[in-house]
């Protein structure tokens, strides 16, 4: 039986916080609030749990998830290397609804699905899902919805769509919107538009020099790509490259972009695409005081080769909650 906790109330906040990151190291889903739709999340580094996240979508390993960070310490311990386009995004538009594919790094022991070597990341504007991710480290995230059919803008829509194949609901009212995150892709020598979002290109190139892919990526707004965030540049800025969340350039070249709301598009996108149940629109909600990126947090030694999955997972918890 599903268990559901109303954040607006202070009390059920706290339990349902706690209940929530016990319920993930415990292998099992939780839904949770982002800034742009609501996300269905799994311990990242937990291969069984991944499976069951995308069993529960009704997706393949072909839509991997994007993750979603509580610090840009915890982003920069996943992928080799942001280069100075990336950094440039993350100082400008962390935590919010901008998802970005990169290489994953190699010393990682994880298994998002058919990634192509490429994660989609982001670190969402909503102060309950930080407050989680600084307590368990990187979450696999896709939008909190069927594959196929729209994303979960409230905690009732969710729950319609998934049922009790999660464990712990956490409800923090209406989403802002069904608007996905905005993907770039930064695998390849000049950063990629996968997919429009929240942020618009004009913003974007404020920034950074930026190509513009017109065949946007499917939408998965909860997690990054849609249905494919984690995946990787591949074939579609949507999915995550295809966040699913939480993907890669194609589909979800990340796997990351999925196909829902959630600030990626969790999943409909190029594998690697996240799909937005980790980056949705951003409400003007502050985010828990060290969300603002800076470049306040030093890419750090979290994870190493040679470490098992379980060390790997506590050293970016640990850089996370730092």
């Amino acid at each position: 039986m599903s268990a559901r906790f109303d954040c607006a109330d202070p009390d059920q906040r706290i339990q349902g916080l706690a209940e929530a990151e016990t319920a993930l190291r415990r292998g099992e889903l939780v839904v949770i609030p982002t800034d742009t739709v609501y996300g269905i999340a799994a311990e990242a580094f937990d291969p069984v749990a991944v499976e069951g996240l995308l069993k529960a979508k009704g997706r393949g390993r072909d839509m991997p998830p994007p993750v979603l960070v509580g610090t840009v310490r915890a982003a920069m311990a996943l992928v080799m290397d942001l280069g100075a386009a990336g950094k440039d995004l993350i100082d400008e538009f962390w935590p919010g609804a901008l998802t970005i594919i990169c290489r994953s790094s190699p010393t990682l022991v994880w298994d998002l699905g058919d990634t192509k070597g490429t994660v989609a990341v982001r670190m969402p504007l909503h102060p309950v899902a930080l407050e989680l991710l600084k307590r368990t480290g990187p979450l696999a995230v896709s939008s909190a919805n069927v594959s196929g059919r729209p994303p979960a803008t409230s905690c009732d829509e969710a729950m319609a769509q998934l049922g009790d194949s999660v464990s712990v609901y956490l409800d923090a009212g209406p989403c802002p919107g069904d608007v996905p995150s905005t993907i770039v892709d930064l695998t390849g020598t000049v950063p990629r538009l996968l997919r429009r979002g929240v942020i618009p290109a004009e913003r974007l190139r404020d920034v950074i020099l930026l190509e513009v892919v017109d065949e946007a990526a499917p939408e998965d707004p909860a997690g990054a790509l849609p249905e494919d965030p984690a995946g990787a540049v591949p074939e579609d800025p949507a999915g995550a490259v295809p966040e699913d969340p939480a993907g890669a350039v194609a589909e979800d070249p990340a796997g990351a972009v999925a196909e829902d709301a959630p600030v990626e598009v969790f999943h409909d996108l190029p594998a690697g695409i996240p799909d937005d149940a980790g980056e949705a629109a951003v409400t003007g909600e502050d985010a828990p005081g060290e969300a603002a990126v800076t470049g306040q947090d030093a890419p750090g030694e979290a994870v190493r080769g040679g470490e098992d999955v379980a060390d790997q997972a506590n050293h970016a918890r640990r850089d996370a909650a730092e």
